[in-house]
């Protein structure tokens, strides 16, 4: 089914995050979060990615980044 997400293809992905960690723009993004400029955070994912969709995904997605490695600092 295309644009289905498989299993498999989710699995890869996690890994290829997990080994070769954040790129330098998300770890932007995650500072500007930090500090609460999360209207500045996602200006700068629409420029990195093109649409506004994928920046407020992208934003999300790193804020449960941040939300994770609170709990695992803890």
């Amino acid at each position: 089914m295309k644009g289905h997400l498989s299993k498999r293809t989710a699995f890869v992905r996690d890994i290829v995050k997990e080994v070769a960690g954040l790129a330098p723009y998300e770890r932007r993004i995650i500072e500007l979060l930090r500090n609460s400029k999360d209207k500045r955070a996602r200006k700068l994912a629409k420029k990195r990615l093109g649409t506004f969709g994928r920046a407020k995904r992208k934003v999300d997605d790193m804020t449960k980044v941040i939300a994770e490695s609170r709990r695992a600092g803890h």
